[in-house]
């Protein structure tokens, strides 16, 4: 009996939680701020229709998007590299 207290105190392992972080935070930050922007615009025009609506969802915010996840990608590698150097450079 004293084993069962012990195995039912024990917490089962917790599943894994998914982290978004660095590149991907910041593509998507500019992704969702791209989309609204649109949004809005095409609102304000009073031409605000569905196709226009998935245009830029898919072009807005799928080229902020990809474009700020690249740069952000590419300055953190550089900031890597330069890191991993350490003193060479005197």
């Amino acid at each position: 009996m004293v084993e069962n207290d012990v195995e039912s105190t024990e917490q089962a392992p917790s599943p894994r939680r998914l982290r978004i972080g660095g590149p991907v935070a910041v593509g998507l930050f500019f992704a969702a701020v791209a989309i609204v922007l649109s949004l809005i615009g095409l609102w304000r025009e009073d031409n605000l229709t569905l196709r226009n609506a998935a245009l830029a969802i898919a072009l807005g915010g799928g080229t902020w998007g990809l474009i700020s996840w690249a740069i952000t990608a590419a300055v953190l590698d550089v900031e890597h590299d330069v890191a991993s150097r350490g003193d060479d450079d005197g």
